[in-house]
């Protein structure tokens, strides 16, 4: 089926566009923003989208502490006010709380449970990072686990390994967390996984602090990062995989696309999972530009720096980012496994529309989920029971991939 072209999405930007138009675009800049300071600006959008942060954006701060009602108040974001079960980081990460259930909504302020974590070091005044990790470390899903090494291209890349109680399994799930997080955010779904019979590799790539830093200590996109997730899948085969299901979140979810395509290992590849996953790297960098008040024509232009040889100047990056070949709607012919992709409709950072296209252009191999009211990557958050019974479902029909296929 021919995929069409999705409304919203930035035409031409990719490797494929005009020399002439970029300059045309370029001096439009210049004109519009006085030379060298409107380059200067488009230097500084483009770097923020390949740079990875060395700290997240705090949301929320502390209002008040009540220990012995188990109880914090926190100021109201988007994100604070939204029902489940969440983490926080305080203090630049100098702390990390469980938080529970909303007990109430007042005018700026939200009133959660604390669950656990190090409730001690919370203080008055603190900014509070909200996340939907959760766990942290596979002890806190009380099972046993194994650090690992995989040996990916920049170096040896560390990973969990996580087993059914049965013990290892032939059929290995690779879990693969977004940008600005670590493996800890796959460790909702390892149970999941585990109860259908799978062992889990929680991966480490290039530049999420983890794993060996890139040269240019820039993101890809999934343009380069699916190398370290290629490394995952030769790893599980050396460990006996037979059947491999990918599972990304966020921009893990463009690198397992990306993954899927250009694997040196397409024939141990059963499915993929995808939760609240990039798509189409123009929408979200659009959407981010118009959240962000970015003038259009400067948006525009950072596009083209980070896609263009000569944009490296600008961003720093050793290699351009192929953004026509990260849209996964205008590539769906190319996809052939099957999808379970959900996404919430507000999600906030990452717009579903994407995802919505990429569905209706693939049913034949996509089983769409819709959330709402979930927010960007926190689907199981607040809804764990219908975010565990989507993925069971999926994963029981499924059906093993045949030996020595």
């Amino acid at each position: 089926m021919k995929a069409q072209r999705h409304a919203g999405s930035g035409r031409g930007v990719g490797t494929r566009g005009s020399t002439l138009a970029d300059a045309a675009m370029i001096a439009g800049v210049g004109a519009a923003a006085v030379g060298a300071l409107g380059l200067a600006v488009v230097a500084t959008v483009a770097r923020k989208v390949v740079v990875p942060a060395r700290d997240r954006p705090s949301e929320a701060r502390i209002v008040r502490i009540d220990r012995s009602a188990g109880t914090i108040e926190l100021i109201s974001t988007p994100d604070t006010i939204v029902p489940g079960r969440y983490g926080s980081w305080v203090t630049r990460r100098a702390a990390y709380v469980q938080l529970g259930d909303i007990v109430e909504v007042r005018e700026r302020t939200v009133v959660r449970t604390l669950l656990g974590g190090d409730i001690e070091a919370l203080r008055v005044g603190q900014e509070a990072e909200f996340s939907g990790w959760f766990f942290r470390r596979p002890e806190e899903l009380g099972l046993p686990s194994e650090e690992v090494l995989v040996p990916t291209p920049l170096g040896p890349a560390p990973a969990w390994a996580i087993h059914p109680e049965a013990g290892q399994s032939s059929r290995w799930a690779v879990l693969v967390h977004g940008r600005g997080t670590t493996r800890s955010e796959a460790l909702r779904a390892v149970p999941s996984f585990r109860n259908a019979g799978y062992s889990c590799l929680l991966v480490s790539y290039r530049n999420d602090g983890d794993a060996p830093p890139a040269a240019d200590f820039r993101y890809a996109l999934g343009d380069e990062e699916w190398r370290d997730v290629d490394a995952a899948i030769g790893w599980v085969r050396e460990q006996g995989a037979a059947d491999v299901v990918l599972m990304g979140w966020s921009m893990g979810g463009a690198i397992v696309l990306q993954a899927s395509r250009r694997t040196s290992h397409p024939e141990l590849l059963r499915a993929i999972a995808l939760d609240s996953p990039v798509i189409d790297w123009v929408d979200v960098l659009q959407h981010q530009a118009r959240e962000n008040r970015i003038p259009g024509l400067v948006g525009r232009v950072a596009l083209l720096a980070i896609s263009r040889r000569w944009g490296r100047l600008l961003t720093g990056q050793a290699t351009s980012i192929d953004l026509a070949r990260l849209d996964y709607v205008a590539n769906a012919a190319d996809l052939a496994l099957p999808i379970l992709l959900m996404h919430s409709d507000d999600d906030g950072y990452v717009p579903a529309g994407p995802s919505r296209a990429l569905a209706l252009a693939r049913p034949d191999i996509v089983t769409f989920v819709p959330f709402t009211v979930a927010r960007h990557t926190k689907l199981w958050n607040y809804d764990p029971e219908r975010w565990t019974a989507a993925v069971s479902d999926w994963l029981e029909e499924l059906v093993p991939l045949p030996p020595g296929h």
